[in-house]
């Protein structure tokens, strides 16, 4: 491998959206380094089963109008 090309691995601290706080070791800014998260499991629908929304931008609804005719039979 080759010498002085990969990021220096140090220890920050990760801050979640309720005020926890861990420390980890990441190559994020430098030492010491506090990094806030806007999203993480305790507040994200994907982790918390709360609702989700599909939003459909009229691509199906596009779709379907423009080849709807060819539907299986």
């Amino acid at each position: 491998m080759k010498k002085d090309i990969h990021p220096e691995y140090h220890k920050i601290t990760v801050v979640m959206t309720d005020g926890t706080s861990y420390e980890t070791r990441s190559t994020y800014g430098e030492e010491g380094a506090t990094l806030n998260l806007d999203i993480d499991p305790k507040s994200h629908p994907a982790w918390t089963g709360g609702p989700q929304q599909l939003t459909d931008r009229g691509r199906v609804s596009k779709f379907n109008k423009k080849f709807g005719a060819f539907g299986l039979k």
